[in-house]
């Protein structure tokens, strides 16, 4: 495996026979189980770090580095890199990996060995972006679970199955808008940020993959009600999303009419359905639950 000097030189990254070499060398094969694909092109990992917009002072979280191709672009362009990994190869590996092809920027690296949902605390200074290529599997809770756990993250950009990007960033009365889109809203503008092709991942995987860019809100949204009861009408709204919202939520309110009542005093249409809601209306709804406003 090539060393290098310097992280401006184009070595100081992953290619795709580096990547082999490294996983030949583990005996490490990608697994469909953990959603591995491990992004073999130089050229992606740097498009997503100015995608990510990371800057020098930036202290970035990683998600799932995998062999390192996006963890080395990422030390390039930021001043920290934690890298939080569940498998235990990988984990083991990684820190190596980092001194040998970017020796200078291994002291600014820092790994968490560990199931990403678990992790309550990172090492050092509190990190102000996460960027990930997160498996599709695990993308949604894990993207949630970081942003609740993390209020200092500012940027996010993860890359995900095509299909759970659209989600994410849906707008009510999309078709595909639901519980990933208003959730993510809850701390978040939340936008698409571009494409990537199959044919970056070894092995390539059978979906394309989109890039999904979260801004934190600098003013949360305005409610008296609890993130998890406002989390509570939106899984009920949407576990039945066919329904009206007054059929949808009688047993979160306990009952239609209850229901009705809740949503009346909200301002939104019984009627209408939880794809046509904001996370704001979804606010509104849980600060008059019956019981809460008794």
């Amino acid at each position: 495996m090539s060393t290098t000097t310097g992280p401006d030189s184009p070595d100081a990254l992953l290619g795709p026979a580096d990547i082999r070499e490294l996983a030949a060398a583990l005996g490490v094969r990608p697994t469909k189980q953990k959603g591995q694909n491990f992004v073999i092109d130089a050229n992606t990992v740097r498009r997503i770090v100015r995608t990510a917009e990371v800057r020098p002072d930036d202290v970035v979280v990683e998600v799932g580095p995998g062999l390192g191709s996006l963890t080395l672009a990422l030390l390039e362009a930021a001043d920290r890199v934690t890298a939080v990994e569940i498998d235990d190869i990988l984990a083991a590996a990684l820190p190596s990996t980092i001194a040998a092809r970017m020796p200078q920027k291994k002291d600014r690296f820092a790994l968490v060995h560990s199931d990403a949902m678990h992790v309550e605390e990172l090492p050092g200074p509190p990190p102000t972006a996460l960027v990930a290529n997160l498996p599709y599997n695990v993308a949604v809770p894990v993207l949630l679970h970081m942003l609740d756990r993390f209020p200092t993250i500012e940027r996010t950009l993860v890359m995900v199955q095509a299909e759970v990007a659209d989600r994410l960033a849906a707008r009510p009365g999309n078709k595909v808008y639901g519980v990933p889109s208003v959730k993510a809203n809850w701390y978040a503008e939340v936008k698409r940020a571009g494409s990537i092709g199959r044919n970056v991942f070894w092995p390539a995987p059978n979906v394309d993959s989109g890039l999904v860019s979260l801004v934190r809100r600098t003013e949360p949204v305005a409610t008296t009600a609890a993130k998890k009861d406002v989390f509570a009408v939106v899984d009920a709204a949407f576990a039945q999303r066919r329904k009206t919202l007054r059929a949808a939520l009688a047993t979160w309110a306990g009952s239609p009419a209850a229901a009705e009542e809740a949503l009346v005093a909200a301002g939104v249409s019984p009627q209408a359905r939880g794809e046509a809601l904001t996370v704001e209306e979804f606010a509104r709804i849980a600060e008059n639950k019956p019981e809460a406003r008794g």
